[in-house]
């Protein structure tokens, strides 16, 4: 028995050895890192409006959950839309939500909630693999990680949390906070005229 288990663990590990390279486990590090810009993509909302990420102008927040109409994604999704106003108007920022469901799976948990902001069905998980974003629950389960992004798409801040799915708005809000405070003041050209 033990030279049986031997040779198989032999066999195994000469098998592996001579794996082509794309054939690996890819890592579960998050891909996407503050300062890098985000992958572009074009997904569907709930509404059937395709939403692509380089023609939004303004800071967003790009949230990826597990799936729609679970007890986690639903507070997650319930949280941002009682801040959504408030995410527009203070930040002058979107947000955006993103999941491997399907269009009608999309439109029933936005009705079940009454969303008001873009959840959108990934359902190849190109997205999510471009985002890299990591498996959890010792990989069974999607990541729950939230992303904000600047106007230009670059990421100033990663969150990632499978388990407290409230915090992800308040760490968003954080960094819009941080964003807006450190962005330039507008120019008024009609300011040299008063200086003097």
């Amino acid at each position: 028995m033990y030279i049986k288990t031997a040779l198989f663990s032999l066999f195994a590990a000469s098998a592996t050895a001579f794996a082509p390279a794309n054939s690996q486990v890819k890592s579960t590090q998050l891909n996407l890192s503050v300062g890098e810009t985000a992958p572009d993509f074009s997904l569907t909302d709930q509404n059937g409006k395709v939403v692509t990420r380089s023609s939004i102008k303004k800071p967003l927040v790009v949230y990826f959950y597990p799936s729609d109409s679970t007890p986690g994604c639903t507070v997650q999704a319930t949280e941002f839309n009682e801040s959504i106003n408030d995410i527009r108007k203070t930040y002058g920022a979107e947000v955006v939500g993103i999941s491997g469901q399907g269009v009608e799976s999309k439109q029933a948990f936005a009705k079940e909630l009454g969303l008001t902001f873009s959840i959108l069905a990934d359902e190849n998980d190109e997205v999510r693999n471009a985002f890299a974003v990591k498996k959890a629950a010792f990989g069974f389960l999607p990541g729950r990680v939230t992303y904000v992004l600047d106007k230009t798409g670059t990421c100033v801040s990663v969150y990632d949390n499978l388990v407290d799915a409230k915090s992800h708005v308040e760490q968003a809000t954080v960094a819009l906070a941080e964003l807006k405070e450190s962005a330039p003041a507008p120019s008024n050209p009609f300011a040299s005229f008063f200086s003097k």
